[in-house]
């Protein structure tokens, strides 16, 4: 069977689960997760995912799964899928259990595998909607709002959607970080955004290479004055954003590469060490 027609694999705190069981999940819009690519079992930037995770539960349910058992849910899945896989991880409450103030027990943890993903060829060209999506620092489930805002770009000849806030400033994508080039730094939007995790690893990247980088207030109008612009996600570290709106932006196929190689130089986690990690050894 190839990796393609290979059925996704779901489990709940380790125990693996059928689709009636996870369901329900899909509907309960109050979880978080966190997405992530497998190569040769092994993962890019996992302590930048285990904190997201973490920092996330604190923040909707008071209590977070340790670090040790949310590595052996990951491990478990690496084990029983393909040596390549997309890989996410839900944390979730089931009905009854959160009280508004204190939770009754830890949440929950569904990790469901799939085929592994490289994301569009690019370059693409985003329309502008102004939209702020709420809890922005949290990647959480049940913002139907992104999907609907992809599906009317598309409608109107573009590939997807850049977000203005109420300050007229860029933010993000329906499911990307944005990411500016002005010829001798690279620039982050200035506003709220979800921090990203390979966005955080080609943060660390830069720094190590000595490349320039700052966060600044991005508008439609400072576009004329950028080199290159790029959306970047747990799929890939830069697809070239050629148009944003009505403004057309240089590809800079020199920034794309920098953003790559910042990517390639990260490095991978393998099951030895998870298993390491795994057992406090």
């Amino acid at each position: 069977m190839s990796i393609e027609n290979r059925p996704c694999q779901a489990s709940i705190n380790g125990r693996p689960v059928s689709v009636a069981e996870v369901t329900p999940l899909a509907f309960a819009g109050f979880a978080h997760f966190t997405a992530m690519q497998v190569r040769s079992r092994k993962v890019k930037g996992l302590d930048l995912h285990l904190t997201r995770l973490r920092e996330a539960s604190i923040t909707f349910f008071g209590v977070a799964v340790s670090d040790q058992r949310m590595r052996s849910y990951i491990k478990a899945a690496i084990d029983a899928g393909p040596a390549d896989q997309s890989l996410t991880v839900t944390v979730f409450v089931r009905d009854g259990e959160f009280s508004g103030r204190s939770m009754n027990t830890e949440p929950e943890v569904l990790v469901r595998t799939g085929a592994p993903a490289e994301g569009p060829r690019g370059p693409l060209r985003l329309s502008v909607v102004e939209h702020e999506r709420p809890l922005a620092a949290i990647k959480h489930v049940g913002e139907a709002g992104k999907t609907w805002y992809l599906h009317q770009a598309i409608r109107e000849g573009f590939d997807d959607a850049a977000f203005v806030d109420r300050q007229g400033r860029l933010s993000e994508a329906t499911i990307w970080n944005l990411v500016f080039w002005d010829g001798d730094a690279v620039v982050w939007p200035r506003a709220a955004i979800l921090h990203g995790t390979m966005m955080g690893m080609v943060q660390r990247q830069l720094d190590r290479l000595g490349i320039a980088q700052r966060h600044e207030e991005i508008t439609l109008e400072r576009l004329g004055d950028l080199a290159g612009a790029a959306v970047m996600n747990s799929w890939t570290p830069g697809i070239a954003v050629t148009a944003i709106g009505g403004n057309t932006i240089p590809e800079a196929e020199s920034f794309i590469r920098l953003l790559h190689r910042c990517y390639e130089a990260e490095p991978a986690v393998s099951l030895a060490v998870l298993y390491q990690q795994v057992s406090g050894t």
